[in-house]
């Protein structure tokens, strides 16, 4: 059975960890927790040591009440990779989790050994933007109850799934589990409202000198695929994967040719 663990220090992180050799990261995005990559960890675990996070606010990790600024994220993932004792990692982030991998590959290029970047964007408020019904269902009160928080997972994911995947019990199983892990309506709020009122864009992001693999979905209509294409263009040299049909979901749990390209990936920069 996989143990939830943590980090030390003033903001401890939870985490799961499965398998050994080369450390691959799993970053969530808003809404998520290191359980979205339960099935990944199993998968990634027999060629490397594959890792998955709460960020601070979500799942186990602490929830500081102080304002939270984007930078957070990225400094909590190098004392991550340092309490990993983690000298190098393949980091692939989902959404918001790809902008992590982003800021620290481009300001801490030593601690990665590659970067995939799913359904994320550079940052630019202009490019990629959120649909108008996406963003109201991403801005909604936070819930109050289970039932509402998992009738508001349902809605979410048919504004921003993938058109005919959407797994309705799926989502709703996915969402109780959350929940259980200590949701905090508040905290919830307060994640968002940090993140939307940062801006992860780095001065560095062209200077990013690490494999780079930017995936992205052209029915995602939370952030379209015009945003993974600005991605791309940004990081030097990074490659453009483009899934026709997919939305702003988890592709990962259901997409094998997502699934090898990332692991493809990491395994060329092992």
């Amino acid at each position: 059975m996989r143990l939830m663990r943590h980090t030390e220090g003033p903001v401890s992180i939870a985490y799961d960890v499965e398998g050994s050799g080369p450390f691959v990261v799993f970053l969530h995005g808003i809404g998520g927790n290191r359980s979205n990559w339960a099935g990944q960890l199993a998968h990634f675990g027999a060629r490397f040591c594959a890792v998955a996070w709460d960020a601070r606010g979500y799942g186990g990790s602490d929830d500081p009440p102080q304002t939270l600024k984007f930078s957070d994220y990225a400094d909590d993932l190098v004392r991550l990779l340092n309490h990993l004792n983690a000298e190098r990692a393949h980091l692939v982030g989902l959404s918001m989790g790809g902008m992590i991998g982003q800021m620290r590959a481009a300001e801490h290029p030593e601690l990665v050994r590659s970067l995939t970047s799913i359904m994320s964007t550079t940052g630019d408020l202009d490019v990629g933007a959120p649909t108008a019904d996406a963003m109201q269902m991403l801005l909604r009160p936070p819930a109050t109850t289970i039932e509402e928080y998992m009738d508001g997972s349902v809605a979410v994911a048919h504004v921003i799934g993938t058109p005919g995947m959407i797994d309705e019990d799926r989502v709703r199983q996915r969402a109780a589990l959350a929940w259980e892990r200590n949701y905090d309506p508040a905290g919830v709020a307060r994640q968002l409202a940090g993140v939307l009122a940062s801006d992860p864009r780095s001065p560095a992001l062209a200077q990013i000198d690490v494999p780079t693999l930017v995936i992205h979905g052209t029915a995602d209509t939370l952030v379209n695929s015009s945003g993974g294409e600005r991605t791309a263009e940004v990081i030097p040299d990074a490659k453009l994967m483009l899934i026709e049909g997919m939305g702003h979901d988890l592709p990962l749990a259901h997409c094998p040719t997502i699934i090898d390209a990332v692991s493809a990936h990491a395994a060329a920069h092992a």
